[in-house]
């Protein structure tokens, strides 16, 4: 399938310290291609091998019990880079996520991602909307993106929202109908036939009587017709 490949993705974690304790919980991605999802996405639960804060369980809705026992993220690492390839990765506030996958990966013993295959919506929307709030909900309400299927934080959920706020930022629908192969036009010209003027007057083919006739009604009408003067220029001509 042709056409830019890029994915978007989330990560839910235990905190903010992605160097010490904290480790992420979940990944969720997107894939799109021209700015429009192809229905892939990769998403995996992670056993962080601690404890999960009540905090952060009230935000995403995960626990220490639902986690223990999913995989180890350097067990999904390299499923993890195989779905993601070298294709950009775009994340909201994409330098927590950045810092989280790539501090797992170097645990795990893989190469870090490059930080410039990185594209921070969150930075997209400060420089469009200076001075507006910039947050995932605040961006869906703006581009009336429905936050039905949101009733807490999900990596794979917010994945999809940002996708379609991702779309929006680029340039919307409009964008999306502009993707389309250009369809020129075909314009047919119609040449109309011009008749030549005629060089001499056609004779008239009225009888003499026939032409009495109609002087008499002319003149029956009045000297205030509509048309008297130009029935003046036509017997000043004939």
């Amino acid at each position: 399938m042709g056409g830019i490949r890029e994915i978007v993705f989330d990560t839910e974690t235990t905190g903010f310290d992605a160097k010490g304790d904290d480790r992420i919980t979940e990944i969720g991605c997107i894939e799109i291609i021209d700015l429009l999802p192809t229905g892939n996405s990769y998403h995996c639960y992670l056993d962080p091998q601690r404890d999960v804060p009540a905090k952060v369980t009230e935000i995403t809705g995960l626990t220490r019990e639902f986690l223990d026992g999913k995989p180890l993220f350097k067990d999904a690492a390299q499923d993890f880079l195989d779905f993601v390839g070298d294709s950009n990765l775009i994340a909201h506030n994409a330098d927590f996520d950045r810092g989280f996958i790539n501090a797992s990966l170097i645990r795990a013993g893989f190469d870090p991602i490059d930080r410039s295959r990185f594209i921070d919506t969150l930075r997209m929307a400060r420089a469009q909307f200076p001075g507006s709030p910039a947050t995932l909900d605040a961006l869906c309400k703006r581009f009336d993106i429905s936050l039905s299927s949101r009733n807490k934080h999900g990596a794979i959920i917010d994945s999809e929202l940002l996708a379609k706020v991702y779309l929006e930022l680029k340039g919307g629908r409009e964008r999306k109908l502009s993707l389309a192969p250009e369809q020129k036009e075909t314009v047919q010209t119609q040449q109309k036939s011009i008749a030549s003027p005629r060089g001499e007057r056609l004779a008239s083919g009225l009888t003499d009587n026939e032409k009495a006739q109609h002087a008499a009604f002319i003149k029956s009408l009045g000297d205030n017709m509509m048309w008297a003067k130009h029935w003046a220029r036509h017997k000043a001509e004939t």
